[in-house]
């Protein structure tokens, strides 16, 4: 019982470790810093729907949390080398379906202009996800017994 709450203690730090830091940058750089990049863009609604934003970032933090419990935390190494490996992954994951995805099916003003704007959100997501999950979750318990 007290190893089930550690567990999902340890999952929902990891999960408040991606979806705290991608929703304050999401809406900080979409909505105010590059809000004007964005406009020009003409992709993207006047009245942006915050709550569905947010639940999409939820269930990004659940599966993202998955998936550095089932691949990262138990491996070997440095607390740098899972920081590193999570967000490498993580980027590549989230570019394909947030950037590359995006500008494949939806119109806008210029594509390159939205590859630019949008891979440079992730690398500035991912430098900031990847370290806190790392931090956050760090081995699992049995990986730092041993």
């Amino acid at each position: 019982m007290k190893g089930d709450l550690i567990m999902n203690r340890r999952f929902l730090l990891g999960a408040l470790a991606y979806l705290l830091p991608t929703f304050a940058l999401g809406f900080v750089w979409h909505l105010i810093l590059f809000k004007q990049y964005y406009e020009d863009l003409a992709l993207y609604r006047h009245d942006v729907i915050i709550p569905l934003g947010f639940l999409s970032m939820l269930i990004q933090a659940t599966i993202f949390t998955w998936i550095y419990e089932r691949t990262l935390a138990a491996r070997g190494g440095t607390a740098t080398s899972r920081a590193l490996s999570y967000a490498v992954i993580g980027a590549v994951l989230s570019w394909s379906f947030t950037t590359l995805a995006v500008a494949a099916k939806n119109v806008m003003a210029s594509v390159p202009d939205y590859l630019v704007i949008e891979t440079g959100f992730t690398v500035a997501q991912w430098i900031v996800v990847g370290p806190l999950t790392a931090l956050a979750l760090g081995p699992t318990p049995r990986t730092a017994a041993a």
